[in-house]
């Protein structure tokens, strides 16, 4: 399967995303707020990645 320049970058995001999540679940008292943000970011990256794949 072809991936698209606009998916890749994406992918990439969602990934910088993935270990900012972990970096920041993995501090001592880590910040609920900016750990949602985070998390709801990564899950609108992977909707988009989703629904580009199904169009291609």
């Amino acid at each position: 399967m072809n991936t698209s320049p606009r998916i890749r970058s994406l992918e990439e995001r969602h990934a910088v995303l993935d270990r900012q999540i972990g970096e920041e679940d993995g501090r001592p008292r880590p910040d609920e707020t900016e750990l949602n943000r985070l998390k709801r970011e990564k899950l609108r990256l992977k909707e988009e990645i989703e629904k580009l794949r199904r169009q291609n």
